[in-house]
């Protein structure tokens, strides 16, 4: 009887537990794209961040993460100077954003993070469709998965108000912030902490 019941709490201790994965950003991109004067898309990413995702039974269980606004890059220095400023993300003031979710919904094999996703002092609620890969040994050993997403936002939710009205129409800046995320991440070993 003992030994049933031994066997039920590991089973039990073993159901709940889930496996941690940290962001590796070496194979990461955390990317944007936003339309210029209604005729092109320009594109940039985000250089510094980190993230955590848990895993129960190869299902996403929970994921968080975040991003250092300074590290925004689009390749040319002046205009990221300029979306460091009040006028775009104001880094000084708001350094991070923040993704964390609040519950997990599946459906078939569409999985969909519901979260909290704070940018410029505004958090709001986001849903982000996802795809998991994986999971794969890589050469060292490791045990990776990868995550990709994508979504679109409109930066006025959260009071990034900047633009100009053009001559023949149309604004100089588009409202709508496309985001695609190509993520991997290294399955942590039982016990150790990742960044969240």
């Amino acid at each position: 009887m003992l030994g049933l019941t031994t066997a039920a709490c590991l089973l039990l201790l073993r159901a709940n537990a889930a496996d941690n994965y940290k962001i590796d950003p070496a194979h990461t991109s955390i990317g944007f794209s936003v339309r210029h004067m209604g005729v092109s898309n320009v594109k940039g990413h985000f250089d510094e961040f980190v993230g955590t995702i848990a895993l129960d039974n190869g299902v996403i269980k929970e994921a968080s993460g975040t991003i250092q606004v300074k590290s925004v890059n689009t390749g040319i220095q002046q205009r990221d100077n300029h979306l460091r400023t009040a006028e775009f993300f104001d880094a000084a003031k708001y350094p991070v954003i923040t993704f964390k979710t609040k519950r997990v919904e599946q459906s078939g094999d569409q999985t969909l993070l519901v979260a909290d996703f704070a940018m410029h002092g505004v958090t709001k609620e986001l849903h982000l469709p996802v795809t998991l890969s994986g999971p794969v040994k890589d050469p060292q050993g490791n045990t990776r998965i990868g995550l990709e997403a994508k979504t679109t936002l409109n930066r006025k939710d959260y009071g990034i108000q900047f633009n100009a009205a053009m001559e023949t129409g149309g604004l100089l800046v588009g409202e709508e912030v496309a985001r695609d995320i190509n993520a991997e991440a290294i399955k942590q070993a039982a016990g150790a902490t990742g960044n969240r």
